[in-house]
């Protein structure tokens, strides 16, 4: 940020190119804050189209667990070897 000359005195008004200077300063700011935040609007966007994914599959994945598997019952099959 540009600073205004501290030889001036307190009570004397900045010069127009100074002024200039601190407008032009403030709308590269605004410019940079712009992108970045179209930037993270984006990724946002990214983030939300991946978690409906990741919903869609836990959902086909509840439905393909046979519902009387949650009472620990299950084949010798399934079950792990004695080494594991």
């Amino acid at each position: 940020m540009t600073a205004i000359d501290s030889s001036q005195a307190p009570d004397a008004a900045p010069t127009v190119h100074q002024l200039e200077a601190r407008i032009t300063e403030l709308e590269i700011k605004a410019s940079f804050a712009e992108d970045l935040m179209d930037h993270l609007n984006a990724q946002v966007a990214r983030q939300q189209e991946q978690i409906e994914v990741l919903v869609r599959e836990i959902t086909q994945l509840r439905r393909q667990v046979p519902e009387g598997r949650g009472d620990g019952q299950g084949t010798l099959r399934d079950e792990l070897p004695p080494h594991y």
